[in-house]
């Protein structure tokens, strides 16, 4: 019987096909780190969720630092998935236009994926080897996404784009994980649509004021 044929349990498991049985790895992992975090995150927990030999995840991630590094990366460029091939029909002239609509769109995309902000609050909670290995990878994604959506614009003068954007980003994490968690922050309403308009107006003006 060939190794994913039959899972550990002794339940059917997925027939033998790398791509898909990959895929089931991947996300019985992602799955497993949101409900319990490292603390039920192994390779036997992950091969039952999976419904493959454990032997299958060495082969195909190299074993849980592979599956932490791949959640990592996903985490990071998931946000590419859902954002339009066009701008929407804005036109990008500068930094600032396009700052200001890549944070429309990454608020929007988290908003849409109650999953990842699971993952992220879980990720800044705790402060382990795995957390950090996690974070690093999550965060070194969402900079290649940024830099290969700013093309060949210019950078602004007199401004630290990275640390500026790493503040942007991380409030729009921070609000729209508070949201999930008490509907709120700082007294700040999150819990309609016309709350999140409030919000989105707040960011537009924030990132006009600094990019101009």
């Amino acid at each position: 019987m060939t190794p994913d044929a039959m899972a550990k349990d002794g339940t059917p498991a997925r027939p033998r096909n790398r791509a898909s049985t990959e895929k089931a790895i991947f996300t019985a992992a992602r799955s497993l780190l949101a409900e319990q975090g490292f603390q039920g995150f192994g390779i036997n927990a992950v091969a039952r969720r999976a419904g493959c030999d454990k032997q299958l995840i060495y082969r195909y991630f190299g074993g849980l630092d592979g599956l932490i590094d791949a959640i990592g990366e996903e985490l990071g460029s998931w946000v590419n998935d859902k954002i339009p091939q066009d701008t929407g029909g804005m036109f990008i002239l500068t930094y600032g236009d396009l700052m200001e609509k890549l944070s429309m769109y990454f608020m929007e995309a988290l908003r849409d994926d109650p999953l990842v902000c699971k993952i992220v609050a879980w990720e800044v909670s705790q402060d382990t080897p795995q957390v950090r290995r996690l974070s690093e990878s999550r965060m070194k994604a969402l900079g290649k996404w940024l830099d290969r959506m700013r093309g060949s614009l210019t950078l602004p003068k007199g401004v630290d784009t990275a640390t500026t954007n790493a503040l942007l980003f991380a409030s729009i994490q921070h609000l729209v994980i508070s949201a999930a968690v008490s509907g709120q922050f700082a007294g700040v309403p999150l819990k309609t649509e016309k709350d999140w308009e409030k919000v989105a107006t707040s960011v537009r003006r924030l990132v006009r004021a600094i990019y101009g």
